[in-house]
């Protein structure tokens, strides 16, 4: 299953226990459903759980039945109503005159209650919706073929504290989120708090993920600095050792390219470690840099 569907699947566990929630969820999802018009109604989903959720929800909203159930419970499912006298009926409900009807806008007298805008999204998500796993990006979108609604649902959304983006696909209108935070205050809002906090776990460990592999990387980029500069020191001191030999060097400088010749791969750090007499980071530092530049005085 899906992340999309699980989403759904958790969202149709929620029962509108008022009418006029009832009434908003379905107002949302024939808003951003296949077929919304005088004719027809079609409602067609993936979703196992919206199908099964869709005649009891009309139900309760309308007091009707579809007309037309699926064939079959697996796959793309379809729903329809054609019959006049209940189109007539669900336009009635939402204060529409079904003949003077020639684009959709939203009634927003429908939805003043804060449940109602909650309901109504949630029908918009259910029937036009969909957000990706979360594990691989964060993408959530509501897809109508109606502009006028998707621009009166972004207005909504604005009113209830989100920023979607709008764009357009094919013949839809589209409204999305790409923030992590943002889609679960979406699924939160909406009744999925599951799902919401799915979405903030990946997130989180995702961020885990990326801060680790950049200290990796921090590390793995000290490591080489650290066998660069112990490479360039050895190549200095072979290179006294063979013109002037190692008796060349003042003392200090002696006792330093003796200790890097023992400790040929390690760090400034262990090599202030090991140095007898004690010497300060700094000061073993200096010495190293000196013999790379040494040339005995004629």
């Amino acid at each position: 299953m899906s992340f999309s569907s699980q989403a759904k699947a958790e969202l149709c566990q929620q029962r509108p226990e008022r009418k006029c929630c009832a009434l908003a969820e379905s107002y949302g999802a024939l808003l951003y459903c296949n077929t919304f018009s005088p004719r027809e109604i079609r409602i067609i989903t993936a979703s196992g759980d919206f199908a099964q959720r869709l005649p009891r929800l009309f139900r309760r909203a309308f007091n009707l039945s579809f007309d037309s159930l699926p064939a079959s419970a697996s796959g793309k499912q379809s729903f329809s109503i054609t019959d006049p006298e209940k189109l007539s009926l669900i336009f009635d409900a939402f204060g529409a005159e079904i003949a003077s009807t020639l684009s959709h806008h939203i009634n927003f007298g429908m939805i003043e209650e804060d449940c109602c805008r909650s309901s109504f999204i949630r029908g918009a998500f259910l029937a036009g919706g969909s957000v990706t796993d979360p594990e691989k990006r964060y993408h959530l979108e509501l897809a109508t073929p109606h502009r006028s609604v998707s621009r009166e649902a972004y207005s909504l959304l604005l009113d209830m504290g989100f920023s979607p983006k709008e764009t357009q696909r094919g013949g839809n209108a589209l409204l999305y989120f790409k923030q992590a935070d943002a889609i679960a205050d979406f699924f939160t809002t909406i009744g999925a708090s599951r799902t919401a906090m799915a979405v903030m776990t990946a997130k989180v460990e995702k961020e885990m993920r990326n801060t680790i592999t950049r200290q990796i990387n921090c590390d793995n980029a000290n490591t080489d600095k650290t066998v660069a500069a112990a490479q360039a020191q050895m190549a200095a001191i072979r290179r006294i050792a063979r013109d002037y030999g190692l008796d060349s060097l003042p003392e200090p400088l002696h006792q330093a390219a003796l200790l890097r010749i023992a400790n040929p791969e390690a760090s400034l750090s262990d090599l202030v470690l090991l140095s007898d007499p004690p010497v300060t980071k700094s000061c073993l530092s200096h010495r190293l840099k000196k013999i790379m530049t040494f040339e005995p005085k004629e």
